[in-house]
């Protein structure tokens, strides 16, 4: 099975191997170009979080980082979900169960009175993962951020 690990995301390399697993691996499942969306998250969140209203998690591998969310202020009472990501070649460990478990509590305890997220149509094992959680659909909509016509 190998050894899980969820540290906080605050290694060298870590912000970068976000950006990088975001954009090969949406290129690769979805033919999707995400690299300037996450490339904006990741930057905000190294310019502006402060450590006691944001956060960022990495799920390791055997020693291997294969997984990431981060946790950001929206503003005073709500929090975002935001870039949760599992390696295929890492999935059924329950890496994105316990990252948005991760999210979930920092959001809690840093006194937030809601924690909200986007996600996408295809993203059927995330969505999943979110409503088993708690979370609740409050909207739907099309667009083209990252190319295609993507129901988000």
């Amino acid at each position: 099975m190998g050894e899980v690990t969820i540290r906080s995301m605050d290694r060298p390399g870590d912000l970068g191997w976000v950006l990088m697993a975001h954009g090969e691996l949406y290129a690769r499942e979805y033919d999707w170009t995400t690299e300037a969306v996450t490339a904006r998250i990741v930057a905000d969140h190294a310019a502006h979080g402060r450590p006691d209203r944001d956060a960022g998690w990495i799920a390791e591998l055997d020693g291997r980082r294969v997984g990431s969310v981060l946790c950001v202020r929206e503003d005073e009472r709500t929090a975002r979900l935001r870039l949760l990501l599992v390696d295929p070649d890492a999935r059924g460990h329950g890496l994105g169960r316990q990252l948005v478990t991760c999210c979930i509590d920092f959001a809690r305890d840093a006194g937030y009175a809601r924690l909200v997220l986007w996600t996408n149509e295809p993203l059927a094992a995330a969505r999943h993962l979110y409503l088993d959680a708690g979370f609740t659909l409050t909207g739907e909509g099309s667009h083209r951020e990252f190319g295609a016509e993507v129901l988000g």
